[in-house]
């Protein structure tokens, strides 16, 4: 049996990215549309969305209101209340854990519940969807419920395992296999941070402009603008001085007077996020064909290499070495090979790692 990974006690944390969405989705706009355009099932629609309110104060305990990466909010089912625990995966690695996590922070709710006396009219504690919802650049691999978690019991004990799950939202693969709704602010989100170019994003932020136009939507309008100037366009544009803004008018119309000198330095990092995510990869399938110590030998020969067509060509490579002392061979091969000329590249000098 395939043993499940080893915890990773130091795996790091974006807190601006955290910090933003939280931001973000402190909005009650934002989790309807979240709702409404990614969570499967007739259900939702059952929903009385007007009654959205982020739980603070009494509802949950300092144990849960001071975690930076989660949000509880709770709105009507009927007569009664459902809960919407959201967690924000933000983190350089995957945690395959992800699971048990959940189950406990669910756990510490409930029982902030009971204390609080925040029940059903039958006595009963509420429903709770939780929802990880996550924008790395690698796909998910986490088992999405406790149980593969947790070794073969006896027959008998069966009906104990603990079977909790979650809903897993992969931000980038939503947006690039364009599954996400048209008009939605949830949508529109996730398709900036997989945007490619700077007229991408420009035409997101268009959108975006239009429909946050009303007074009401004041607070969100500039949610979005701080959000961008702070953290969205520092990660694509490394070492562009951005001056804070509030408002979302005034951040489109900045964008517009760049476009064309950023275009050149937005594409470079994009390529560089993709050599970056397809060097994790490697190193990944390499610890789980060959050995951790194999998997570590080739992070450095990795990063030697700069052209994404050979990064790529390696995983085929990978799968064909007879044993990892093959498969360093190749990499070390690969390092000392002349890069591919890519489309992209022919009319400038290529920008290594």
């Amino acid at each position: 049996m395939t043993s499940p990974p080893h915890p990773n006690p130091q795996r790091r944390r974006e807190p601006s990215h955290d910090s933003g969405y939280k931001l973000l989705y402190g909005h009650a706009a934002m989790v309807r549309d979240l709702l409404t355009g990614f969570v499967p099932g007739d259900w939702v629609h059952r929903l009385d969305l007007s009654t959205l309110e982020r739980c603070s104060g009494s509802y949950v305990t300092d144990d849960l209101r001071d975690r930076a990466d989660d949000l509880i909010w709770r709105l009507r089912w009927g007569q009664d209340w459902l809960y919407l625990y959201l967690l924000l995966e933000f983190q350089s690695t995957i945690d395959p854990w992800m699971a048990v996590r959940i189950q406990t922070y669910l756990g510490l709710l409930y029982q902030d519940l009971i204390r609080a006396e925040q029940l059903s009219a039958n006595g009963r504690l509420p429903p709770v969807l939780p929802i990880v919802l996550y924008n790395g650049s690698q796909v998910w691999n986490a088992a999405q419920t406790l149980e593969p978690l947790i070794e073969r019991a006896p027959p008998g004990l069966n009906e104990y395992r603990p079977r909790q799950a979650y809903l897993l939202l992969d931000e980038q693969r939503l947006a690039q296999a364009e599954q996400a709704p048209t008009r939605n602010l949830s949508a529109a989100l996730f398709r900036l941070e997989a945007s490619r170019s700077a007229e991408d994003a420009l035409a997101i932020l268009h959108a975006l402009v239009d429909w946050l136009k009303e007074p009401e939507q004041s607070s969100l309008r500039r949610a979005f603008a701080v959000w961008f100037a702070r953290v969205f366009l520092p990660k694509r544009l490394p070492g562009v001085s951005v001056t804070p803004m509030t408002d979302l008018s005034e951040v489109y119309h900045m964008l517009a007077d760049n476009v064309e000198p950023w275009t050149e330095q937005w594409k470079q990092q994009g390529l560089e996020q993709g050599r970056e995510a397809t060097r994790h990869l490697l190193t990944r399938q390499a610890r789980r064909r060959f050995s951790p110590e194999i998997a570590e030998q080739s992070q450095p020969l990795l990063a030697q290499i700069s052209d994404l067509d050979q990064l790529e060509e390696l995983g085929d490579q990978l799968l064909l070495s007879p044993d990892g002392d093959a498969w360093l061979a190749q990499l070390k091969a690969h390092g000392h090979a002349i890069p591919i000329a890519r489309d992209d590249d022919r009319e400038r000098p290529e920008t290594r790692a």
